[in-house]
C-alpha cells in the first residue's frame, strides 16, 4: 500500500536505473528526487528537473537527504537542509552543464576549456566542504572562494548576477529594495574582481597601512668549514641605512642541511613596514660571518680534530650578499606568492667589509664572488603579508608556528593601543685607536654589556639579532690588523622600564693575538647613560664616545668611571678623573635610536607631564607641546590628558589663566587622533573617557571654549583652530556628557537648568554660525555639519530624546541654501540623524521625519547632491521595511511605521517621480539609487496610503486636474522603468522585484481612473489618462525582462514559483480595466489598436486569447458607430507589419488568429445574428489578416542574417504583392519596395534593382502633382521624383548589363527634356548615354544566364517555399555546382534529392527539408527578333535568354518493344513546359512555376530537331568567320572534323533502319511528313558543312592545311558513299529490307513501362534530358534541349560561341576520362551551361561499338558460299581509328534497366588514335577481320532506291555535324558525353560488335590495297583468311528486329548478322543484299 511520505521526501540517485518496470521512473546517477509515496522497498517521485513525469524507483536507490517542506501537500516545494554554498553549488553546475555541452558544440574551446577547469574545482572544493573535516577558517576561506569562482563563471556565460551578502545569496523578500540595490552595487564589483583562478580582488574598505616580509632561507650553498653565521636585514639604499633589524641564521662546520637547532631557525618575519617602505630600493642584505679561528686554512682545519686545549672562538668578516625586492614588495595589495631568490656571495677587504653591501649595490670598488658551484650561493624564499599582525597570525597560525620576528628600526606606520615596546638600539659604527708602538694594526674585539643603576650587569638583554636568544653580553667581530675598525654592527637593548633610569652602556676593547693560546688583552672601555637626570631618554643621535685606558677588568667591576664624561654631550660626568686616563686620539663612534611606547627623549613633554614642579613653565610648555611630534602625545595620552584638565579648570569647574591654551592643545590632540596612523587611539581615548576620565566640573569650561569659538569665528585670522574645534566636537560632547554624569552622579543632579542652558546657548550660537554668509568661513561651517551628527546621538543620553530632536531640527534649518558644499554637508548631517537613535525611536522619528522630508523635497526639486539624497531615502526606507517586517513576523501591526509610511509617501512620492522623469534619459550613475526609493517606497504602501495621496493632491475642492497630472507623470515613469534598462541586465532579482511592486501598484493606480475619470453619469471621461494606462500595461507586459520563453528552465521555474507569470496578471488587469470602459471604447480606436496587439504576441495562450476579446469589442464597436470597422482593420495591418517586422510573434501567433471556430464563436456571441453583415465581413477581415500573418511571421523568420538574404526578397516580393491586391496600401507597398530595392543592392543584382524602383516610377505620372505616400520625397512633385528614380533605374540596368530595359527609359526621358521641359543639356546626355547603351549591346560581353528549376519539399520549409516549385535565374557565370551549393548555404540543414522523379508523400509530407534541383531550358518569347534569321548574334541573343517566363526540359522514355539494336526506335521524348508567374528577369531572381505542361515527342521528330539544331550551329560558325576572319579557328576545325570524320556514319544508318522503312511508314503513318523532313536536312547539312569546308580551307594557316586536306578528302569519301546527292527526293517504295514490314508491336503493356526508362547508350545525351521522370525509379537528368521556333537552338549544340570557348578542349586521356552520359551520380555534373546541348545527338540512332564509329566505310555482310574480297577501294586507316575496343566494351555486361534503380559507369572514353584491344583474354586469340574490298561495278544502286542512297548519306553527314558539338561542349565541361559527340550503346550491342565485325580482319595486311601506311597506334595482329560468310536468311533483313528479339542467346551468325546493321560501303552496305545479289558476287569474284 502506498503511504504519503513525512520526512522522506528529498534524495539522491546513487545508482542508474533504467526504470524498465511498470510505472518504472529512469533514474541516472546524481540525479535528485522528490519522493511522494513509499511502499515496501519502493517509492513514487520525480524528479526535481522534470516534475511533470512521475513513477516509481527502488528505495535502495535513493540516498535520503535531510529537507525543508513549504506548503504541505499538492504544491508542496522541497529544499534540501544543506549548507547553502553546496546547495548552491550543486545548482550552478548543473545549469553550468548545459551551457557548457553547447559551448562545445559550438566550438568555443577556450571558454569551453576554461569553464570545465572552474566546473571541475568546484566539484572538489564541494566535496571538500560536504565531507565536513575542514576547520571554521578553511570552510570560511573556502566559502569565499567558491562564491568568487561561482559569480566568474556566471559573469563569463552571461547568466544573471547572484547577489550577496559574504558567501549568501540573499532572499529579496528579507530586505527593502533600496538594500537589495546596494547589494547588488556590492555583489557587483567584487564578481568583476574574480577571475578564472579563484582569486577574487575585494574592494579594500581603508588601503592597507601596514605589511610584513615573510623570510626562509632555504639553502646555503658554500662550504666554509668553519661554524657560521648569517645575519639578515633590510637596507634602503636611498636613504643610506637599515629599516630592521638583524635576523641570525646559524650554520654549523658540516653544512646547512646537517644544523638543525630547533623548528624554524631559518625563517622569520620583518615586520610593519610601512608603504613609504616598500619601494624599489629596497634590498635584503645578508652578511655571512666566519666563527672560529683569527685565520683560517685546510691545515689548521685538520689540526682541530684533535684539540689539546680550549681554544679562542673569533667571529670573522666572510662574505655579503645582496637582492633587490622591488617585485616582490610592489604588490601592496591582495596575494601574493612565496618567490625564491639565489643571492651570490661577495669578498673583499675586511676594512671595506662594513660598506661592501653598498659597494655592490652600486657595482663600485673592489670584490670578488665566493667559490662555489656555478649559479648557487645563499637560496632563500620572500612572500609579502598585508594588514595588521595580529589579523594575519589569526589567518593563518601555522605560519607563526615558533617562527620570530623581526622589528622594524622605528615604529609602524599605525600604532595599535596596546602595542607595548621598549627597544634601544645601539648600532657599532666605526673606531680610531691608536697603534701603540707596534708596526701592524690591531685585532680588536668589542664586547658591549649593560648595567643597571646598582652597578650590575643586566642579564639576556643584548641581542646581537633576532632568531637567537638575549645575551647578558654582546661580542664584535674582528677586522685583521686594523686600528680603524668599522663594524656596523647592530644591538638591541631590551630592558624593563624600571631598569632604564640609571643603566649605563659599557664597551670594552680588546686586543686579540693570531696566536690561539694567548688570551685577549684589555686596553681601554667607553661608556654611554641611557637616561638623563631628567628622565629624558638618550637622544638618537650619533655620540663619539671617549675611551679610558684600562688594562685590569678588576677596576671596572664597581663602575669608578660613572663620574666622567661619557661622550662630549654627557653632562652628568666630570672633566677628569684620576683612576681612569682618556685617550685623546681614540674615539668610537656609535649611533642611538629608541622605539619604546613608554620612553620619551622629549623635555618639553616632561616639563608639561611635571608642570607641578615649575608652574612658571607651564605657558611655554604648552606652547612646546602644541609642537610635538605625534608619536611622543600618543605614546603618553592618558598622562598628558590628565595633566591638561588639571590645568583647564579649577576644582570648583571655574576657568584658570591657561584654560584658552589648554583647550587648543586638547583639540589639537583629538584631531590629531582623526589621522590615519592613530586611527586605532580613538577607542583609547574612548576608554580614557570611560574609565579614567575624573574632571567632574569641566564640562562648563568645554561648552564655553566651544561657544566661543562659534561666537568668535569671524574675528579669527586663522580658521584653523576653528576647524580643529568642530573637528572634534565627537569627542569634547563626549567629555562634556561623561563630566555632567559624573556631577550629576556626585551632586544628584544639581544645576541641571544650567547645564541646559548653556547646552542651548551653545546651539544658539551654533545655528547662528552656520546662517552667516561670509566665504571665509564656509569650511568651519562645513566641519561642524560633517561632525555635529553623532553629537546628537550623545546627547539622548543626558537629554529628553524629543528636546535632542528639537535642537537637530533647529540645526537642519540653520544652514543658508545655495551653496553646493554646504547643501552636501546638511545632507550628510541629516544621514547620520537617519542612521542614529533619533530615527530609530518611534516617539522622535515621525518628528524629525516631517522635518527631514521637507529638507529632501526641497533639494530633490533642486536635484541637489542626488546622490546623498537617494541615500538618505535609503537609511529611512530601509528601516521602515526592517520595522514593518519584523512587526509583521509577530502578527502586529506598528501604527508609527504606518503613519511614517504615510508622511513619507505625501511629502516625497510625487517630487521623486518628477526627479525620475527628468533624470532617466540622462547616463547618471544616481538614477540606480532613486529608482530604488522609488520601489522602496511604492513597496511600502497600501491600499490606505493611496487612498491618502489622492485626497491630499485633489485637495478639498476634489480637484481632478493635479491628479491627473500626478497619474500622468506616474505612468511616464513606470513606462520609462519597463522600457529602459535602468538597472544592468544581469540583475534579475532586482527587476524581478521592481516588476512585482509596480505590478501591485498599477492595481492601485488604476482604481482613480475607474473612480474619478470614467463617469458614466455624468458622461466625463478623461481619454488621455486612459490611453497613458493603457500604453503603460502594455509596455510592462512586452517587456523583455518578463518573457519567460527566453529563459532558461532553471531560471523559468525561479521566476515562476516566486512571482508566476506576471505578464498574465497584467493581461487580466488591462482586460478588467477595458470591461469598465462601455461606450468609451469607441475613443481608443485606432489609437490603441497596435498596444493591444503587443499583448496578443506574448506567447502565452490564455493572454492571447483573452485579448483577443478587445479586438472584437473595437470592431462591434466601430461597426456600430460608422457602419464599418476600416479604422481598426488599417490600423491592425499596419501595425502587425510593424510589430513583426520587429521580430515578434510566433507560428502559434497565426494558428491562433487562424482558429476560426473559436473567432465564429465570439462573432456570434457578440452579434447573435442580429447583423449578419458584420459577421460576413468580420470572418473575411480575419481570414484577410490570417494571410497577411502568414507572410509577415515568414518575413520575421528570415530577417536576419545573411545567409537569409534571398529568403527576405521572397518574403518582401509576398508582402509587397499582398499590400497592393488585397489591401491596396501604397504606403505600405512603396516601403516594401524599397526594402527589397535595398536587399538587392546588397546583393549586387542591379537588374532586379532597376525593376524593383521601376514598380514605383510606373506608379508616378509627368505631372507636378504632389508626392503624398512616399515621406521619402515629402514635398515632391511626381514629375521630379518620376525623373529620378528613372534615373536610377537606368543606373542600375548599366550595371546590371541589362541596356535593353534602360533604352525605352531613356527615350521617354529624352521625349521629357525635349518636348515637356526643353531641357536640351539633360537631353543630350541622354542621347549620348542611350548611344553608349547601343555600343555596349553590340560590344560588350554577356554571359547568357542559366536557369534552374528548383523544387522544396517538406513541412520542414517556410510556408513561402513549402512544397512549391521555383524557376531560378542563375548569376553571371553560375554553373549547377555552385548554384547548388549557394542554395544549401541557404537552406543547411535541407537534403538534396538525387532523383528527378516527383517526390512521393512520405517527402512532401514528412518535417524534414527536401530539395530537387535541375537545369531549364528558355524558351524565348515569339517576337520579331526571335522569329527573324537576320538579325546580328548579338541583338537576337539577348531576346532568347531574357524575358523569358516558359522553360522546357526534357526526359527520355521509351515506348514498345527494345530494340537492343537500335533503341531510337522506341525512345520517346517526355518534354515539360514550365510557366511561372512573371517573365525573368523581374524583381526577383526566382519566381513560382504556376503552369505546366507535358508532351511527348516522337523519335523521329527528335530526329528532325537535332539535324536542324546541328545544321543551325554550322551556318552560324560559318557567319562568325565569314564575319571575322581572324578569329581562333580552332572551333571551327572540330565541329567541321567533327560531323565530317566518320564517327556518325552508324549513327545515320540507325535513323535509316529506323525510320525509312516500310514496317515504320505502315505503323506510323503519322510521322511520315517528319521522315521526309528528316532526308530533306541531311542533304541540307551536307550543303552547309561543303560551304564550311570551302571557308575553312580559304582561313586556315599552312599548319592547319594538312589537317583541312584530311577533311577534304574524307567528305569526298563521304559524298561518293551517300551517292547521289543533287538529285530530287522522291517519295517511293523501294525493295531493299530498309522497307520490309516490322513485326507486330507488342501489347504488354508492364514490358513497355519496363522498357520506358532505358536510356540508350548510343544517346548519352538523354541523360540530360530527363526533367523528372514519371516511373518510381529514374536518373539522373540534366539540362533539357533549346527549342527555337519548334527546332532546337545552336547553342544548345555547339560550344559557346562568342567568348566561351575560343579554344576547344583538350581530348581527356583515357583514364581521365568521364563517365558515360546516362550513367552520372550527379546531375550537378550533368548540366552545366545553358549551351549545353541537352538534345544534342539524342536522337542519333545507336552504334555498337567505337569500332564501328571509327570505320567509316563500313563492311557488307558476307555471302556463304565465297571468301572473295570485295573489289571496293578500302578506306584509308585515319578514318579506320577508333576501330579497336575500349576496355570496358567486350568486358562489361549488359546494364539492368532504370526501374532496377541499378546504375552502372557507362565505359570510358577511348583516346582519338589506335588503341590496343583489351578485351578479356579469350578475345584477343580472335583477329580482326579482313576489310573487304569493294566492287567498282556493284556501287550502282540496282537493287536500292535512291532515297535509300540519300537517307544514309544525309544522315551520315547529319550525324557527323552532331559529334563535333558534342565534343567540344562535354570535353570542356568534363562530361560523359564521347569525343564524336555520340556516344555507344548498350553492352549487349557491344559484345555483338566486338564478337564479329573484327574478328577477320588484319588491316596490316591490306595496308598496299588501302594505300595507307600503319599508324603507330595500330597493333592489331594480322590474319590471312577473311571472315566466315554469313548464313541465308531467305528473303528475311538480316537486322530485322524479329530475328534479334527471338532469341536471349546470341550464336555466332547473329554476330555476323548484326555487321549489316553497321556496317556501310558506298553501296549503302547498311542494308543487307538479297541472295541473289550475293551469287552475283561470287560470281564476279
Amino acid at each position: 500500500m502506498w503511504i504519503p511520505t513525512k520526512t522522506r521526501k528529498y534524495g539522491v540517485a546513487i545508482y542508474n536505473w533504467r526504470g524498465d518496470s511498470r510505472c518504472g521512473l529512469p533514474l541516472e546517477i546524481g540525479e535528485t528526487v522528490q519522493i511522494l509515496e513509499e511502499c515496501t522497498g519502493w517509492y513514487r517521485g520525480f524528479t526535481t528537473k522534470n516534475r511533470s513525469m512521475k513513477g516509481i524507483f527502488p528505495q535502495a536507490y535513493i540516498h535520503l537527504k535531510p529537507c525543508k517542506v513549504d506548503n504541505e501537500g499538492l504544491f508542496e516545494s522541497v529544499v534540501p537542509l544543506e549548507d547553502p554554498v553546496v546547495r548552491e553549488v550543486t545548482l550552478v553546475l548543473r545549469e553550468w552543464n548545459e551551457i557548457w555541452k553547447r559551448l562545445f558544440v559550438e566550438r568555443e574551446t577556450y571558454k569551453f576549456d576554461t569553464v570545465g577547469k572552474v566546473m571541475r574545482d568546484l566539484l572538489e572544493w564541494r566535496r571538500q566542504l560536504v565531507s565536513g573535516t575542514l576547520t571554521q577558517d578553511q570552510t570560511k576561506e573556502l566559502k569565499l572562494k567558491i562564491i568568487a569562482k561561482i559569480d566568474w563563471g556566471n559573469r563569463k556565460l552571461g547568466l544573471d548576477l547572484v547577489p550577496r551578502q559574504g558567501a549568501q545569496m540573499v532572499d529579496p523578500d528579507t530586505m527593502s529594495v533600496v538594500e537589495l540595490h546596494q547589494v547588488h552595487v556590492l555583489s557587483a564589483e567584487n564578481s568583476k574582481g574574480a577571475s578564472a583562478r579563484g582569486t577574487i580582488k575585494r574592494k579594500e574598505a581603508k588601503k592597507i597601512l601596514t605589511h610584513h616580509l615573510y623570510f626562509c632561507m632555504r639553502d646555503f650553498g658554500h662550504h666554509i668549514g668553519e661554524d657560521t653565521e648569517i645575519y639578515f636585514s633590510l637596507f634602503d639604499d636611498k636613504k643610506h641605512r637599515y629599516i630592521s633589524e638583524r635576523f641570525l641564521v646559524k650554520i654549523s662546520k658540516e653544512g646547512f642541511s646537517n644544523y638543525i637547532e630547533k623548528l624554524h631557525s631559518n625563517c622569520t618575519i620583518f615586520t610593519d613596514l610601512g608603504n613609504a617602505d616598500l619601494n624599489k630600493d629596497i634590498y635584503i642584505v645578508a652578511h655571512v660571518m666566519r666563527i672560529g679561528k683569527m685565520l683560517y686554512s685546510e691545515s689548521s682545519r685538520k689540526a682541530e680534530k684533535n684539540p689539546t686545549a680550549t681554544m679562542q672562538v673569533f667571529k670573522r668578516p666572510h662574505g655579503v650578499a645582496v637582492q633587490n625586492l622591488s617585485d616582490l614588495l610592489m604588490h601592496k595589495e591582495g596575494e601574493s606568492d612565496e618567490r625564491e631568490f639565489t643571492l651570490k656571495v661577495f669578498q673583499c677587504e675586511e676594512k671595506d667589509f662594513h660598506q661592501l653591501h653598498e659597494n655592490l649595490i652600486k657595482q663600485l670598488g673592489k670584490y670578488s664572488p665566493l667559490s662555489c658551484q656555478p649559479n648557487y650561493g645563499i637560496i632563500i624564499s620572500l612572500k609579502m603579508l598585508h594588514g595588521q599582525l595580529s589579523q594575519i597570525k589569526e589567518d593563518s597560525p601555522l605560519l607563526f608556528k615558533n617562527i620570530s620576528l623581526t622589528n622594524k628600526l622605528g615604529f609602524a606606520d599605525v600604532i595599535m593601543p596596546g602595542d607595548v615596546r621598549n627597544d634601544l638600539y645601539l648600532i657599532l659604527e666605526k673606531g680610531e685607536f691608536e697603534r701603540g708602538g707596534k708596526s701592524t694594526g690591531k685585532n680588536i674585539e668589542v664586547t658591549i654589556i649593560v648595567l643597571d643603576s646598582e652597578k650590575n650587569v643586566i642579564k639576556h638583554c643584548l641581542w646581537g639579532a633576532s632568531g637567537c636568544e638575549g645575551q647578558s653580553e654582546y661580542v664584535s667581530m674582528i677586522i685583521y690588523h686594523h686600528n680603524s675598525p668599522a663594524w656596523a654592527e647592530n644591538v638591541r637593548l631590551t630592558l624593563p622600564i624600571d631598569k632604564f633610569a640609571g643603566a649605563h652602556v659599557r664597551l670594552e676593547y680588546r686586543h686579540c693575538s693570531t696566536r690561539e693560546k694567548n688570551d685577549k688583552k684589555l686596553f681601554g672601555f667607553s661608556f654611554v647613560r641611557l637616561m638623563d637626570k631628567d628622565g629624558a631618554a638618550v637622544h638618537d643621535a650619533n655620540h663619539e664616545l671617549f675611551i679610558y685606558k684600562c688594562e685590569d677588568a678588576a677596576k671596572l667591576e664597581n663602575c669608578g668611571y660613572l663620574m666622567l664624561q661619557g661622550h662630549g654631550k654627557d653632562l652628568e660626568g666630570n672633566q677628569e678623573s684620576g683612576a681612569f686616563s682618556r685617550s685623546h686620539k681614540e674615539v668610537v663612534i656609535v649611533k642611538t635610536l629608541l622605539c619604546s611606547t613608554k620612553l620619551t627623549q622629549n623635555t618639553d613633554l616632561l616639563s608639561l607631564l611635571r608642570w607641578k614642579s615649575h608652574p612658571e613653565k607651564i605657558q611655554d610648555s604648552l606652547q612646546k607641546v602644541l609642537r610635538l611630534g605625534d608619536e611622543e602625545l600618543v605614546k603618553f595620552l592618558q598622562d598628558v590628558l590628565d595633566a591638561l584638565f588639571a590645568l583647564f579648570s579649577t576644582e570648583e569647574g571655574n576657568s584658570t589663566n591657561h584654560s584658552g591654551l589648554v583647550f587648543h592643545v586638547l583639540v589639537s590632540i583629538f584631531s590629531l587622533l582623526d589621522e590615519s596612523k592613530f586611527q586605532y587611539f580613538k577607542p583609547v581615548l574612548d576608554a580614557y573617557i570611560k574609565d579614567h576620565f575624573a574632571a567632574a566640573l569641566v564640562y562648563k569650561g568645554l561648552l564655553t571654549s566651544v561657544q566661543h569659538c562659534a561666537d568668535w569665528v569671524l574675528s579669527f585670522e586663522k580658521q584653523q583652530p576653528i576647524l580643529k574645534c568642530f573637528k572634534s566636537l565627537e569627542s569634547i560632547f563626549k567629555l562634556i556628557i561623561q563630566s555632567r554624569l559624573l556631577f550629576s552622579r556626585a551632586s544628584c543632579g544639581q544645576l541641571e537648568d544650567s547645564f541646559r542652558r548653556d547646552l542651548n546657548l551653545v546651539f544658539i550660537s551654533l545655528n547662528t554660525m552656520l546662517g552667516l554668509t561670509q566665504t571665509a568661513i564656509i569650511n568651519s561651517q562645513i566641519e561642524l555639519l560633517m561632525n555635529i551628527g553623532v553629537v546628537f546621538e550623545q546627547l539622548v543620553d543626558i537629554l529628553p530624546i524629543l528636546e535632542v530632536t528639537k535642537l537637530a531640527n533647529t540645526m537642519l534649518d540653520a544652514p543658508r541654501d545655495g551653496e553646493a558644499q554646504l547643501t552636501k554637508a546638511k545632507l550628510f548631517f541629516m544621514k547620520t540623524l537617519m542612521q542614529g537613535k533619533l530615527f530609530h525611536d518611534d516617539e522622535s522619528r515621525n518628528v524629525l521625519l516631517t522635518h527631514v522630508c521637507k529638507h529632501l523635497r526641497n533639494h530633490l526639486i533642486r536635484r541637489e547632491e542626488l546622490r546623498l539624497c537617494s541615500d538618505i531615502l535609503a537609511e529611512i526606507l530601509g528601516f521602515l521595511f526592517k520595522q514593518r517586517k519584523q512587526a509583521e513576523e509577530l502578527g502586529k501591526i506598528n501604527n508609527c511605521i504606518h503613519h511614517d509610511v504615510d508622511t513619507l509617501c505625501i511629502s516625497t512620492f510625487d517630487v521623486i517621480i518628477n526627479t525620475v522623469l527628468v533624470i532617466i534619459d540622462k547616463e547618471t550613475a544616481v538614477i540606480g539609487g532613486i529608482v530604488a526609493g522609488l520601489v522602496g517606497l511604492l513597496q511600502l504602501l497600501d491600499e490606505f496610503h493611496y487612498k491618502r495621496l489622492w485626497e491630499t493632491i485633489m485637495g478639498p475642492t476634489h480637484d481632478r486636474k493635479p491628479l491627473k497630472d500626478f497619474l500622468m507623470r506616474v505612468f511616464l515613469v513606470f513606462r520609462n522603468l519597463v522600457k529602459q534598462q535602468v538597472f544592468p541586465p544581469d540583475w534579475l532579482i532586482i527587476r524581478m522585484v521592481t516588476n512585482n511592486v509596480i505590478l501591485k501598484s498599477l492595481q492601485e493606480l488604476a482604481q482613480p481612473l475607474a473612480f474619478k475619470f470614467l463617469d458614466t453619469r455624468g458622461g466625463y471621461f478623461d481619454k488621455e489618462l486612459w490611453t497613458s494606462y493603457f500604453n503603460l500595461a502594455v509596455d510592462y507586459l512586452t517587456q523583455s525582462s518578463l518573457q519567460l520563453e527566453q529563459f532558461s528552465e532553471v531560471k523559468r521555474e525561479k521566476i515562476i514559483e516566486k512571482y508566476g507569470d506576471m505578464r498574465v496578471l497584467m493581461g487580466f488587469q488591462i482586460l478588467s480595466m477595458w470591461s469598465q470602459l462601455g461606450e468609451h471604447k469607441l475613443h481608443f480606436i485606432p489609437s490603441m489598436v497596435g498596444p493591444f496587439l503587443e499583448v496578443t504576441l506574448v506567447p502565452e495562450i490564455e493572454l492571447r486569447k483573452a485579448t483577443l476579446h478587445i479586438f472584437f469589442d473595437m470592431m462591434e464597436c466601430e461597426q456600430k458607430s460608422r457602419g464599418n470597422f476600416r479604422q481598426v482593420e488599417s490600423e491592425l495591418i499596419d501595425k502587425l507589419d510593424i510589430l513583426i517586422s520587429e521580430n515578434k510573434g510566433d507560428d502559434e501567433y497565426r494558428q491562433l488568429f487562424n482558429t476560426m471556430e473559436h473567432l465564429s464563436a465570439v462573432l456570434l456571441d457578440r452579434v447573435q445574428a442580429e447583423d449578419p453583415t458584420w459577421k460576413d465581413s468580420g470572418a473575411a477581415f480575419i481570414s484577410s489578416v490570417t494571410r497577411l500573418l502568414e507572410r509577415l511571421l515568414d518575413y520575421r523568420s528570415v530577417i536576419q542574417g545573411d545567409e537569409n538574404r534571398d529568403k527576405r526578397m521572397s518574403c518582401t516580393f509576398n508582402l509587397l504583392n499582398f499590400y497592393k491586391n488585397e489591401f491596396n496600401r501604397k504606403e505600405m507597398y512603396l516601403r516594401y519596395i524599397y526594402k527589397l530595392h535595398d536587399l538587392h543592392l546588397s546583393a549586387e543584382n542591379y537588374t532586379e534593382a532597376g525593376f524593383t524602383m521601376k514598380l514605383y516610377a510606373d506608379q508616378l505620372s509627368w505631372t507636378n502633382q504632389l508626392i503624398m505616400s512616399d515621406p521619402q520625397y515629402s514635398g515632391y512633385t511626381e514629375c521630379k521624383v518620376k525623373e529620378q528614380l528613372y534615373r536610377q533605374i537606368i543606373n542600375h540596368f548599366d550595371r546590371g548589363k541589362c541596356w535593353e530595359k534602360g533604352i525605352p527609359l531613356l527615350k521617354e526621358l529624352a521625349q521629357l527634356y525635349e518636348n515637356q521641359m526643353f531641357n536640351y543639356r539633360a537631353l543630350s546626355d541622354i542621347l549620348k548615354l542611350e548611344a553608349k547603351f547601343f555600343d555596349n549591346i553590340l560590344q560588350q560581353l554577356r554571359p547568357e544566364p542559366e536557369y534552374f528549376r528548383v523544387g522544396f519539399y517538406g513541412l520542414g520549409f517556410p510556408l513561402f517555399v513549402r512544397n512549391k516549385q521555383f524557376v531560378y535565374r542563375g548569376l553571371e557565370y553560375e554553373r549547377i555546382i555552385a548554384f547548388t551549393q549557394r542554395l544549401q548555404t541557404e537552406f543547411p540543414s535541407a537534403q538534396l534529392l538525387t532523383k528527378n522523379s516527383p517526390p512521393d508523400d512520405s517527402v512532401i509530407n514528412s518535417d524534414g527539408q527536401f530539395i530537387q534541383i535541375s537545369n531549364v531550358k528558355p524558351i524565348p518569347e515569339a517576337n520579331p527578333i526571335t522569329l527573324a534569321n537576320d538579325i546580328p548574334q548579338e541583338i537576337a541573343k539577348f531576346y532568347h535568354y531574357n524575358d523569358v517566363r516558359r522553360f522546357q526540359c526534357d526526359r527520355p522514355v521509351h515506348k514498345g518493344i527494345v530494340d537492343k539494336e537500335n533503341e531510337i526506335k522506341t525512345l520517346w521524348i517526355e518534354r515539360t513546359i514550365l510557366e511561372i508567374e512573371c517573365p525573368l528577369p523581374g524583381i526577383l531572381r526566382w519566381f513560382e512555376v504556376v503552369d505546366r505542361k507535358t508532351e511527348e515527342i516522337p523519335p523521329v521528330k527528335y530526329a528532325c530537331e537535332t539535324m536542324q539544331a546541328v545544321e543551325k550551329e554550322l551556318r552560324l560558325l560559318i557567319t562568325i568567320y565569314n564575319a571575322d576572319h581572324r578569329r581562333n579557328l580552332n572551333p571551327f576545325t572540330m565541329r567541321l572534323q567533327g560531323i565530317i570524320d566518320a564517327n556518325v556514319q552508324g549513327g545515320i544508318s540507325k535513323y535509316q533502319q529506323a525510320f525509312f522503312t516500310q514496317e515504320f511508314a505502315k505503323l506510323n503513318p503519322e510521322h511520315l511528313n517528319y521522315v521526309y523532313t528528316l532526308k530533306t536536312m541531311i542533304h541540307e547539312t551536307m550543303q552547309v558543312i561543303e560551304d564550311g569546308l570551302s571557308l575553312h580551307g580559304a582561313l586556315a594557316p599552312s599548319g592547319v592545311q594538312p589537317l583541312h586536306q584530311r577533311l577534304v578528302e574524307r567528305f569526298a569519301q563521304l559524298r561518293q558513299s551517300l551517292g547521289i546527292i543533287g538529285k530530287p527526293l522522291k517519295r517511293q517504295q523501294s525493295e531493299s529490307i530498309v522497307n520490309t514490314p516490322l513485326p507486330p508491336l507488342p501489347t504488354d503493356k508492364r514490358l513497355a513501362d519496363n522498357q520506358s526508362n532505358r536510356s540508350s547508350n548510343s544517346s548519352g545525351n538523354y541523360g540530360h534530358l530527363v526533367e523528372q521522370s514519371y516511373t518510381d525509379n529514374d536518373d539522373h537528368y540534366t539540362k533539357p534541349m533549346e527549342v527555337d521556333k519548334g527546332t532546337f537552338s545552336r547553342e544548345n549544340l555547339t560550344l559557346p560561341m562568342m567568348s566561351s570557348a575560343i579554344n576547344a578542349p583538350p581530348i581527356p586521356q583515357r583514364d581521365a576520362r568521364p563517365r558515360s552520359q546516362g550513367f552520372s551520380n550527379s546531375y550537378m555534373e550533368i548540366a552545366r551551361t545553358p549551351t549545353r546541348g541537352s538534345a544534342d545527338y539524342s536522337s542519333l540512332p545507336p552504334i555498337k561499338s567505337r569500332d564501328s564509329e571509327g570505320n567509316d566505310i563500313p563492311l557488307p555482310p558476307k555471302p556463304t558460299h565465297t571468301r572473295e574480297r570485295s573489289l571496293t577501294k578500302p578506306p584509308s586507316p585515319r578514318l579506320l581509328r577508333h576501330s579497336i575496343a575500349t576496355p570496358t566494351e567486350a568486358t562489361t555486361p549488359n546494364r539492368n534497366s532504370w526501374p532496377d534503380g541499378v546504375f552502372e559507369e557507362a565505359p570510358p572514353l577511348p583516346p582519338r588514335s589506335h588503341t590496343p584491344d583489351k578485351r578479356p583474354p579469350a578475345l584477343p586469340t580472335d583477329p580482326p577481320p579482313n576489310i573487304p574490298k569493294r566492287g567498282h561495278k556493284k556501287s550502282t544502286p540496282s537493287v536500292f532506291s535512291i532515297e535509300s542512297i540519300v537517307d544514309i548519306a544525309l544522315e551520315e553527314s547529319s550525324e557527323m555535324s552532331n559529334s563535333t558539338n558534342c565534343l567540344n561542349q562535354l570535353e570542356a565541361e568534363d562530361h560523359d558525353l564521347r569525343d564524336s559527340g555520340i556516344s555507344v550503346t548498350d553492352h549487349a550491342n557491344l559484345n555483338n560488335f566486338n564478337n564479329t565485325c573484327y574478328e577477320d580482319f588484319d588491316l596490316r595486311t591490306h595496308q598496299q590495297e588501302l594505300n595507307i601506311t600503319p599508324s603507330g597506334g595500330d597493333k592489331s595482329p594480322k590474319m590471312e583468311n577473311p571472315p566466315p560468310i554469313p548464313p541465308k536468311f531467305g528473303t528475311s533483313s538480316l537486322g530485322s528486329s524479329t530475328e534479334f528479339s527471338g532469341s536471349l542467346e546470341r550464336k555466332r551468325a547473329d554476330s555476323i548478322a548484326s555487321v549489316g546493321d553497321v556496317v556501310v560501303n558506298a553501296e549503302n552496305y547498311a542494308i543487307p543484299k538479297l541472295k541473289n545479289e550475293n551469287k552475283s558476287e561470287e560470281h564476279n569474284a
